[in-house]
């Protein structure tokens, strides 16, 4: 674990796990020596491991992309079904960096569904593929349910939990997506996977929606504080700017 860190995270641990990975931002803070990370986006997990085997070949992959970058030539990649991974997790990274507000979306079918946004980096000066390999080198990569990687989670491991939110906060415009992903169902699967994971021994730090249903299955068990952050993720602007989320520790 390094050193300098937010004081939310300065907490002793022998071993990290995120299961709900998505951008990865506080595993590659902490960079922890030991790790379990997954999500159930099939799709994610194998362009972290494209990355973590053969970043180069996807660095060279996203440079042709960044080359050819057009209105056309988005709507052409999205199509496209590629069968190298690492030509897939090129195509992915891509279409994130170049989609609209960087959203992923499949449709029923499973396809990606975003239109071209306004942004055209495909390549940034703050790319560093082989730095993000080599971190990548101590974690165990799964596409795998939330629960089953909770459930290897016990004493001296550190839970870091970021799901999608199911309830309406802040005017998000996001919910009806997310809770064909993550119903409430699932919000209350997850708060009884967390408890087990407490009762073994591990520390939970969680991120979730400042709402009172949510409040009220976790106040009973852990420590609440809610915090502000920025949400650019609505087609009408007035329902983006800041918004309330909560942090659940203990």
């Amino acid at each position: 674990m390094v050193n300098s860190c937010p004081s939310l995270f300065c907490v002793p641990f022998k071993r990290y796990l995120e299961p709900f990975l998505g951008s990865g931002a506080v595993f590659f803070y902490l960079q922890p020596a030991n790790a379990i990370l997954s999500d159930s986006n099939e799709r994610l997990i194998e362009a972290y491991q494209a990355i973590k085997d053969n970043w180069p070949a996807v660095k060279k992959e996203l440079a042709n992309h960044q080359k050819f970058h057009s209105k056309k030539y988005y709507y052409f990649i999205r199509k496209k079904r590629f069968r190298s991974p690492y030509r897939r997790a090129g195509q992915l990274i891509y279409l994130n960096r170049t989609c609209w507000n960087g959203l992923f979306r499949v449709n029923k079918e499973g396809k990606f569904n975003v239109p071209i946004g306004t942004k055209s980096g495909v390549v940034l000066e703050s790319d560093n593929f082989e730095e993000i390999a080599n971190t990548l080198k101590s974690a165990e990569l799964k596409c795998t349910d939330f629960e089953r990687t909770i459930e290897k989670a016990g004493k001296g491991d550190l839970l870091f939990i970021d799901p999608p939110y199911t309830v309406k906060h802040d005017n998000n415009g996001f919910i009806k997506y997310n809770e064909k992903l993550f119903s409430w169902d699932d919000q209350i699967r997850l708060r009884d996977a967390i408890l087990r994971a407490k009762g073994r021994g591990a520390r939970i730090i969680m991120t979730n929606a400042n709402n009172a249903s949510i409040r009220a299955i976790y106040r009973e068990y852990f420590l609440l504080k809610s915090l502000k952050r920025n949400s650019v993720l609505s087609g009408n602007s007035n329902f983006r700017g800041t918004v309330r989320e909560l942090i659940i520790a203990g």
